[in-house]
C-alpha cells in the first residue's frame, strides 16, 4: 500500500511539473511528454512480480500505446514426434534476437487506433513481432515454430496477446500500471511510448527500464556462473549431506 501511495505521489508531482513548465517543454519533447515511477526493478529472494507506473502528458488529443521489450535472447523451440510408442524431440528451430519479453498497453484496441502497415513498422502487437528463425523451414512450418514460441511464451507469462487499458485523466494527462510477473528475466527493457493520430504515429519516446537480481540470489547466480565446477560439487555435497542426515533422522524414529 505504501509503495502504492508513493507512486501515486511520484505521478501527481511529475503531471503537476510538467503542466507547470508548460508549452516549453511541450515542444522540447514534441508534444509528448513520459515517464515511469521505477527504472529499476531488483529482483531478491522472496520476489513475487512488480508494478511500474508509466505516465505522462501530450500536446493534443490523440490516442497512445505503449509497448515493453525485453532483453534479446536466442530460444530454441521443438517439435516431439512419437517414434516406437515414445515422445521424443525430432525437428525444432532457432529463434534468434527475440525479446525475452513483451506487452502493451493502449488507450483503445489496437485495430482501432493504427492500420497494419504502421503496426509492422514498429512491432505492435504480437501478430506485428518479427522473430526470426534460424534453419530451412517451409512457410508452414515456420509459421507452426513461430505459433509455438507465442503459446510457450505466454504459458510463462513472458508475452502478453491483450493490451492494458491506459488511461486519460482530462485531456492531456495520462497513466497505466505496467506488471511484471515473478518470473521476469533480467537485463535491460525498452519501453516505447507512441502518440497515435490519425492513423499515424506523431511522436515516440523511448525509456529503459533495467531488471536485474539484487542480494544473496544475485551472488548466488555470480558464484555459479564464475565458477561452475565448484558450485556442482557444493550442490552435490549439500544434497549427500542432507540425504545423511534425513536418513539419520527417520532412523531414530
Amino acid at each position: 500500500m505504501r509503495k502504492n501511495l508513493y507512486s501515486s505521489l511520484f505521478s501527481i508531482f511529475f503531471l503537476i511539473l510538467s503542466l507547470c513548465l508548460g508549452s516549453k517543454q511541450a515542444h522540447a519533447q514534441d508534444g509528448l511528454v513520459a515517464d515511469i515511477s521505477d527504472h529499476l526493478i531488483a529482483i531478491t529472494t522472496g520476489f513475487t512480480g512488480a508494478d511500474v507506473l508509466l505516465f505522462g502528458a501530450v500536446e493534443e488529443d490523440s490516442a497512445i500505446v505503449v509497448t515493453i521489450r525485453g532483453a534479446e535472447q536466442d530460444i530454441v523451440v521443438r517439435r516431439k514426434s512419437r517414434v516406437g510408442g515414445i515422445w521424443i524431440n525430432s525437428t525444432g528451430t532457432t529463434f534468434t534476437h527475440v525479446p525475452s519479453f513483451y506487452t502493451l498497453a493502449a488507450t483503445a484496441p489496437l485495430e482501432n487506433l493504427a492500420p497494419d502497415s504502421l503496426r509492422e513498422r514498429h512491432q505492435i502487437g504480437l501478430d506485428k513481432l518479427i522473430l526470426p528463425q534460424q534453419g530451412a523451414h517451409t512457410t508452414e512450418e515456420a509459421h507452426t515454430f513461430r505459433e509455438a514460441l507465442i503459446r510457450l511464451q505466454q504459458q510463462r507469462d513472458r508475452y502478453s496477446q491483450a493490451s492494458t487499458q491506459i488511461t486519460f485523466i482530462g485531456q492531456r494527462l495520462f497513466r497505466v500500471n505496467l506488471h511484471f510477473p515473478a518470473n521476469l528475466p533480467t537485463g535491460q527493457y525498452l519501453i516505447e511510448v507512441f502518440q497515435i493520430k490519425d492513423g499515424e504515429v506523431k511522436n515516440v519516446q523511448t525509456t529503459p527500464l533495467i531488471v536485474s537480481q539484487v542480494g544473496t540470489s544475485a551472488e548466488i547466480q555470480r558464484f555459479a556462473y564464475r565458477h561452475s565446477i565448484l558450485y556442482g560439487l557444493i550442490a552435490v555435497a549439500v544434497a549427500i549431506v542432507a540425504g545423511l542426515l534425513g536418513a539419520l533422522i527417520f532412523r531414530k524414529v
